[in-house]
C-alpha cells in the first residue's frame, strides 16, 4: 500500500494547508469557526462539517437520522456515537428507528 503524497491547497481566506485527502476544508478556518456553545461545540472538526454539510446543526435535526445513516457521513466514526447519545438524552430525544 502507498501512501497517498500531500497537496498544497488554498482555502478562500487564503490559508495554505497540505492535504493527502479530497477533503478541501482548511484547518484555520475550522478553528476559527468551532462554536464555542451549542449542539455542535464538543464535536471535532470533521464531525461538526459532516454534520453540517447534511443540514444537521441542531440535536433535534440530528433525531430526524438514524444511527447508520449518521455513520454513513463522512468524517463521522463510531467514536462519536457516545456523544450523539448523550445530546440525544439530554434532550429527551433518541435516533429514528430504522426501516425494517
Amino acid at each position: 500500500m502507498t501512501a497517498s503524497k500531500k497537496q498544497l491547497k488554498t482555502c478562500p481566506e487564503g490559508h495554505q494547508f497540505y492535504k493527502s485527502s479530497d477533503c478541501n476544508t482548511c484547518p484555520v478556518c475550522a478553528k476559527e469557526n468551532k462554536p464555542a456553545s451549542g449542539f455542535l461545540a464538543p464535536f471535532s472538526s470533521p464531525v461538526r462539517n459532516a454534520l453540517t454539510n447534511a443540514g444537521i446543526d441542531t440535536v433535534q435535526q440530528l433525531a430526524n437520522h438514524t444511527e447508520k445513516e449518521i455513520l454513513a457521513l463522512h468524517g463521522i466514526g463510531k467514536s462519536s456515537l457516545p456523544r450523539f447519545y448523550e445530546a440525544l438524552a439530554a434532550a429527551g430525544l433518541q435516533f429514528k428507528p430504522p426501516t425494517k
